[in-house]
């Protein structure tokens, strides 16, 4: 089934709205492979995502003891037993600062290899691939929905640039840091239920948007603390990972 599913895939380009799959799906043709007889080869489609799945296994396991290696488990309160506090996303007392994307249509776009991020909810954000760029270049960033997929947010460590659809989220009084921009990216997606198409988490919204964060013994956000909860979070979800590795699985 996962080999079909890449060989239907590959239709899509045939279909948009006016043309649409569901009406037409019964006519679609798609290759696959056969035996002498001419009917479908299951037998090598299975071997062969047996094989794929095997090799991204093996790399991702590579991958995960890397990590582990690199990331230091230190033992710290649960979250239930750190004291929080509330803040303001933005503004002169808030924790971020705050910048625009910028519009950029599809006319204006042109192919390439730099991430363009819109306010979608999959994908970490990505819409498109460009070799356009502009003012809205970023990196090491958080971009937060504020139309379309509002409160979806996602870390960008790569440049990118962003479209007038997502704001980009710097920290104002630390310097920017994966893992404690992954610990807000949860933070803020709680707001979610808040907002609508209706009302959009625009740019004064997300100012005024208060949230509460795991505070030190100053009463300011511990960054730190933030820190270490998502590095020993990924250090048990990559031996989660490993542990189930170790269990031989086929398709």
């Amino acid at each position: 089934m996962l080999f079909i599913s890449s060989s239907i895939d590959k239709q899509s380009v045939k279909f948009s709205y006016g043309y649409n799959a569901c009406d037409n799906i019964n006519k679609l043709i798609i290759l696959l492979p056969v035996r002498e007889n001419n009917e479908p080869d299951f037998d090598y489609m299975v071997s062969t995502i047996n094989k794929k799945e095997s090799k991204k296994r093996k790399e991702y396991n590579n991958y995960a003891k890397a990590r582990i290696t690199e990331l230091e488990y230190k033992v710290i309160p649960t979250l239930d037993k750190k004291e929080w506090a509330e803040f303001f996303i933005g503004g002169e007392k808030g924790i971020f600062n705050i910048l625009s994307g910028k519009r950029l249509t599809a006319v204006d776009m042109d192919k390439g290899n730099t991430p363009f991020i819109g306010s979608t909810d999959s994908n970490n954000g990505i819409t498109n691939w460009v070799k356009t760029t502009n003012c809205s270049l970023d990196k090491n960033v958080l971009g937060v929905n504020y139309n379309g997929s509002v409160v979806e947010n996602f870390y960008h460590f790569y440049n990118c640039i962003f479209s007038d659809d997502v704001k980009r989220l710097h920290l104002k009084h630390a310097s920017d840091n994966k893992y404690v921009l992954l610990f807000f990216s949860t933070i803020i997606k709680q707001q979610k239920i808040k907002y609508t198409y209706g009302y959009k988490f625009n740019g004064n919204r997300m100012a005024r948007q208060k949230i509460l964060v795991p505070i030190d013994e100053q009463r300011k956000p511990d960054y730190d603390y933030m820190e270490q909860y998502i590095k020993n979070l990924m250090i048990e979800k990559y031996k989660s990972f490993l542990k189930c590795c170790n269990k031989k699985t086929t398709v």
